[in-house]
């Protein structure tokens, strides 16, 4: 059975900082790109940051960029979005999930989420 489960959500003040883990099993993790994205309160899916097989390509949305950096860790099957200097912009329900192919818009498996609130 694919899993993928997400934790290190919470509240957190605007500046500050929050790491994201996503424990992957049931596939052979080490062999796939694999995505960040999130929801925010009444709004659509958006997109966050990407990261292929080995670590060593990553991509992320201009809203995101220079402040989240998205890793990996094959040998413990887990991936991991480090956030700094958090906005409340950045309130949203975080999903890891892992795209049918690098760059792909469709999907082959979601996490259940994690909430992250930035709020004073």
């Amino acid at each position: 059975e694919v899993q993928l489960v997400e934790s290190g959500g919470g509240l957190v003040q605007p500046g500050g900082s929050l790491r994201l883990s996503c424990a992957a099993s049931g596939f052979t993790f080490s062999s796939y790109a694999m995505r960040w994205v999130r929801q925010a309160p009444g709004k659509g899916l958006e997109w966050v940051s990407d990261i292929n097989s080995g670590g060593g390509s990553t991509r992320y949305a201009d809203s995101v960029k220079g402040r989240f950096t998205i890793s990996r860790d094959n040998a413990k099957n887990t991936l991991y979005l480090q956030m700094a200097s958090l906005k409340p912009e950045d309130t949203a329900v975080y999903y890891c999930a892992k795209p049918t192919y690098w760059g792909s818009s469709s999907y082959d498996y979601w996490g259940q989420g994690t909430q992250v609130t930035v709020s004073s």
